[in-house]
């Protein structure tokens, strides 16, 4: 049976809005990106989310929760939990449908545009990553609160105005143009960021450990050899609650009096688990507890009476780390870091005035194969823009390198 034409229209028009504010993800995914189609596209979307009827942007919002989310879902695989990760995806565009929705409490133009530049400070369940400006990271258009702001009320007042004043209106964007960005000069430290493709089917099992710290070991007495000041692992590279293992802790803290050595791995501490980064430098140990955790992955974001049961029942006890109070930050051959594990990167609080520079570490295993590395790259850009800081990101699963 045929579609009604006019579902048909609210179908193709809401996906057509959604893939325009999707586009730049999967541009940059597949090495397409462009500034000029990214600006074009990016503008496009904004444009219809501000002047289409209340249904479209329900639609709409629905589209674009399941564009930019629809990988969540894949770790739960690695939980016994395959069955349900489509139901996670759907669960997340009916989200974003309700997140975008908000702007279908009005046709009002100026509403809708108040109503979105609002949704920039709301983050459905502390997860951060839909982040209505980032579609502007790789485009003409800046990426500060004040330039979102500037863009939706021009195109507010566009959707006013007949062909020729709409199109001199649009001249006003000029106002958020966005100049080449510059960024921080290069550290005078040669870092070495070891990029790895371990299958989280088997990266955490006991029979693959051997053959991980061989691997391990190699990269840091190749970095040595090749003279790097510092080599950067990705995140749990060592799979293991390393304070349970003083032989290997002993010999990478022997390495580091050639060069410094910042590893991902576990700590068990106070029968608390912890996502740590370890420092070894000049034979000395440093251990970096993470600050923000992944909802869901690490912790549950749900009231005290269903989290422990969550937990307990769909992840096994696996979300339930803690975490330190403040992030750590490393002084290595004088110039200062600061350390992020993976969620972190991508976290405003990471970033402040006073850190130029910061070690990233991931495992994206968990979602492979999606755009997750890809959307997560653009997220630590979008920040390191912002506060104009230069990441140094090794990872597991892809999207590693220096970001800027």
């Amino acid at each position: 049976m045929k579609l009604p034409y006019i579902a048909y229209r609210e179908l193709s028009l809401s996906l057509g809005i959604a893939l325009s504010f999707s586009a730049f993800i999967y541009c940059e995914h597949f090495g397409l990106t462009s500034k000029l189609l990214n600006t074009a596209l990016a503008l496009i979307a904004l444009y219809g989310l501000l002047s289409i009827s209340k249904k479209i942007v329900l639609l709409s919002g629905f589209w674009i929760g399941l564009l930019w989310c629809y990988w969540i879902g894949f770790s739960f695989q690695y939980y016994g939990l395959g069955w349900a990760q489509w139901f996670i995806a759907l669960g997340f565009g009916l989200v974003y449908a309700l997140y975008y929705g908000t702007m279908a409490l009005s046709n009002n133009p100026y509403v809708r545009a108040l109503i979105l530049f609002g949704l920039t400070f709301v983050w459905p369940m502390d997860f951060n990553w839909m982040q209505p400006e980032l579609i502007f990271v790789e485009s003409y258009i800046g990426i500060e609160k004040w330039q979102f702001a500037v863009v939706l009320l021009v195109l507010a007042l566009s959707t006013q105005l007949q062909k020729k004043a709409k199109a001199a209106s649009l001249l006003l964007l000029c106002i958020a143009y966005q100049p080449q960005y510059i960024p921080p000069k290069q550290p005078d430290i040669r870092v070495k960021l070891v990029m790895t493709d371990i299958s989280q089917d088997f990266k955490w099992q006991s029979q693959r450990l051997g053959q991980t710290l061989l691997e391990n070991f190699y990269a840091v007495d190749e970095a040595i050899a090749q003279g790097y000041d510092l080599v950067v692992l990705p995140e749990s590279a060592f799979p293991l609650f390393m304070n349970e293992h003083h032989e290997i802790a002993e010999a990478l803290r022997e390495r580091s009096r050639n060069i410094a050595i910042l590893t991902g791995t576990l700590l068990n501490e106070n029968a608390l688990n912890y996502n740590v980064s370890y420092l070894f430098q000049q034979g000395k140990m440093t251990i970096a507890k993470k600050t923000v955790l992944v909802p869901f992955g690490e912790y549950i974001p749900l009231p005290d009476f269903l989290r422990g049961w969550v937990n307990r029942e769909i992840f096994g006890g696996g979300a339930d780390f803690v975490t330190a109070d403040k992030p750590t930050d490393f002084t290595i051959k004088g110039v200062r870091f600061r350390n992020a594990i993976c969620y972190e990167a991508t976290r405003k609080e990471l970033y402040t005035p006073d850190v130029r520079y910061m070690l990233a570490i991931s495992n994206n295993g968990w979602f492979k194969p999606s755009i997750e590395p890809t959307l997560q790259k653009l997220l630590i850009r979008f920040y390191a823009r912002k506060n104009h800081t230069m990441v140094f990101h090794a990872a597991n699963g892809g999207g590693g390198g220096i970001v800027y």
